[in-house]
């Protein structure tokens, strides 16, 4: 029987270029010489550090924009509260989700199901298994949830005729 798996996922290789990109621009900028401004990656959160609010700001932008550039799309950033981190600096993790939770998928299924298409989608750990016993149904399946907005990203995978 036909079937793809819809999941949420991320280049983490397009991950790493965008952050060693903006790690560059971030020591070459004009208005962070002279100051401490850090940003640090291991392979689950970014972690930056800097004197104010301002300086927290500019580097999440230019992170933004180093990631949208790679092609990574921005949904999978998760932005905590800035916090202080000891003398006069300041602290703001970014953490990245991927995988579909239990209550997106939960919410996936039920828009599949309210769209009267003839699939079946089941919740396989963190990502949707949709099948059918036709393929025009299942490209049918995926042209409607690219057109709908979750609020995270969606990818197409293991297609099997």
């Amino acid at each position: 029987m036909p079937s793809f798996d819809v999941v949420s996922e991320m280049d983490m290789q397009e991950v790493d270029n965008a952050i060693n990109q903006a790690r560059k621009e971030i020591d070459g900028r004009y208005d962070f010489k002279g100051s401490k401004a850090e940003l640090t990656w291991d392979k689950k959160e970014v972690t930056l550090l800097a004197e104010d609010d301002y300086k927290i700001g500019t580097m999440v932008d230019i992170l933004r924009t180093k990631m949208g550039k790679r092609g990574v799309d921005l949904r999978y950033l998760k932005l905590e509260k800035i916090e202080p981190a000891g003398g006069r600096f300041l602290r703001q993790k970014i953490t990245f989700s991927q995988g579909i939770e239990k209550e997106k998928a939960k919410e996936i299924i039920k828009f599949v199901k309210d769209a009267k298409l003839k699939v079946q989608a089941q919740i396989m750990d963190d990502k949707l298994r949709v099948t059918s016993k036709s393929i025009d149904e299942l490209q049918a399946t995926m042209q409607t949830l690219k057109s709908q907005n979750f609020e995270i990203a969606l990818q197409f995978d293991n297609m099997r005729p």
